[in-house]
């Protein structure tokens, strides 16, 4: 977390330079450099978005296969092993992400390790909350004398209740993403239809007219200008709506990077052909 932080701090300072370069000399030296402050951010942005998407799909891989490895684990319990045992037994199985964790807290109870240290450090690897809460409520029964099979069967039927709500989330969720496509393309069609029909408009406005706010309007950088404008926003708005749609479908801004890509370039690429 204090490694991410930094990170963020870098960035934010190499974007604070660039955008003062691009402000003081860029701006005398090309056409564009409203569309490099919005460069810059995506470029700048890029690896730290990188580095929280895949550590959040890690986590929720993670999350996935916790409620089987405490299935797992019951049953091995109720065969008559003890927990060193039934960790060294279940960790050949395969949990996909969760594998080395499991393999980790086997070796550590080999060693002697307490179980409540094994545990404790297993929550804090995962990085997960919802593994975390589960770890603590396994703690505080062991601590007070609970039985340990007992706790960690209730705990799995409530992790499998848990991901079963994600799943129907997810699928109520489903009409919600669309209706953002829907809403981006029709933003992308208004943006189209503006740089085809208004914007060739104004070329015929007299310059009499253009002048009247006291700035001498180019009437053949209009066309230009608008172009430049719209792009901005069509990237802009595929970047946010596509954010906003990662929300919305898993709970998790970063997780909406995907849809971001998918809604910018299909945006440009369609502004392009047809603007």
């Amino acid at each position: 977390m204090v490694r991410f932080r930094t990170l963020i701090f870098v960035a934010l300072s190499l974007y604070i330079a660039s955008a003062l370069v691009n402000y003081f000399y860029l701006t005398k030296v090309t056409d564009f450099a409203s569309s490099l402050y919005i460069a810059f951010a995506v470029v700048i942005a890029s690896p730290l978005v990188a580095i929280k998407y895949f550590e959040n799909r890690k986590i929720k891989q993670i999350e996935q296969n916790f409620p089987v490895f405490l299935q797992d684990f019951v049953e091995t319990i109720r065969g008559g092993m003890t927990v060193p045992q039934a960790f060294k037994a279940i960790s050949n199985n395969e949990y996909g992400s969760l594998t080395p964790l499991v393999k980790k807290m086997s070796a550590q109870l080999d060693w002697g390790i307490p179980v409540e240290i094994v545990l404790r450090n297993f929550a804090k690897a995962t990085s997960s909350k919802i593994i975390s809460r589960v770890v603590s409520t396994v703690m505080e029964s062991h601590k007070f004398g609970g039985k340990l099979t007992d706790t960690f069967e209730a705990l799995s039927k409530t992790a499998i209740e848990v991901e079963r709500l994600r799943a129907e989330r997810r699928l109520f969720l489903n009409s919600q993403i669309v209706t953002g496509y829907i809403i981006y393309f029709v933003f992308l069609a208004v943006i189209i239809g503006l740089e085809k029909y208004l914007v060739p408009s104004l070329g015929q406005v007299p310059q009499t007219t253009l002048t009247a706010v006291g700035n001498t309007v180019n009437q053949a950088n209009i066309a230009q200008e608008y172009k430049e404008l719209f792009r901005n926003l069509i990237v802009m708005q595929g970047l946010f709506a596509g954010l906003t749609v990662g929300k919305m479908a898993e709970g998790a801004l970063v997780s909406g990077v995907k849809h971001s890509i998918f809604m910018t370039v299909v945006g440009i690429t369609v502004f392009l052909i047809l603007g």
